[in-house]
C-alpha cells in the first residue's frame, strides 16, 4: 500500500528538499500540481483532501489557509511553518523534546515541525529543566547566527549575486516568531 502525499509549497527551499527525499520511494505517491495550479485554491483543496499526508512548506498565513481547506477527518498534516507550533491542537514534532513525545507524534493528525533555533535551544535546555537542573522561569538567552534558507528564494538569489552580503542582526527586540516556541 502506498501513501499519497501532497507537499503544498513544493517549489520553495524546504519543499524542494522534501520532494527530492521522497521521490522514487515505492511507499509514497507524490501528488503534484502543475505550475499554473499550485496557488489555485480549488486545486489545492482537492490535492489536500485527496492525500493521506500533507506537508505544508508555506508562509504562516498560507499554512493556516491550507489547513482550513481540509474537509475530511483523515488527512494528516505536517506543518513546516511556524503558524501552528504552539497551537493546542497540534503536536510539537520534536521527538526528543520530552518523554512520550515520539508516541504523540506517531499518533497525531496535526504535527508542527519545530524551527531551527528552537530545536537547538530546546535540545539543550528542555532536558535540564525537566530534570530539575535548571529553573523553568529563568530568562535564558540564545545568541545564534543562521544562513539564508528561512529567507526563501529571494534571499538565496541575493546571496548568490552579492558575494559580500554579510552578517545582519535581527530579532533583537524579543518579538521574533520563534520566541513563543522557545
Amino acid at each position: 500500500m502506498t501513501h499519497k502525499i501532497f507537499i503544498d509549497g513544493a517549489v520553495g527551499t524546504t519543499g524542494l528538499e522534501i520532494v527530492e527525499r521522497l521521490s522514487g520511494r515505492s511507499e509514497f505517491t507524490l501528488i503534484q500540481l502543475p505550475e499554473d495550479q499550485r496557488k489555485d485554491v480549488n486545486a489545492r483543496r482537492d490535492a489536500i483532501n485527496g492525500s493521506d499526508f500533507v506537508i505544508l512548506c508555506l508562509p504562516d498565513a498560507a499554512a493556516i489557509e491550507a489547513v482550513s481547506l481540509i474537509e475530511n477527518d483523515s488527512t494528516r498534516v505536517i506543518d513546516a511553518s511556524s503558524a501552528h507550533r504552539t497551537a493546542d491542537e497540534w503536536v510539537y514534532g520534536f521527538a526528543e523534546f520530552r518523554e512520550g513525545q515520539r508516541e504523540a507524534i506517531a499518533n497525531a493528525r496535526f504535527v508542527s515541525n519545530p524551527g531551527c533555533y528552537p530545536t537547538g535551544f530546546l535540545a539543550l535546555i528542555a532536558p535540564l529543566i525537566a530534570n530539575g537542573r535548571l529553573s523553568a522561569d529563568w530568562p535564558y538567552v540564545l545568541n545564534a547566527v543562521s544562513g539564508y534558507s528561512g529567507g526563501g528564494k529571494a534571499l538565496i538569489e541575493r546571496f548568490a549575486q552579492e558575494a559580500d552580503l554579510g552578517y545582519r542582526s535581527y530579532g533583537l527586540n524579543f518579538d521574533h516568531k520563534h520566541m513563543p516556541e522557545m
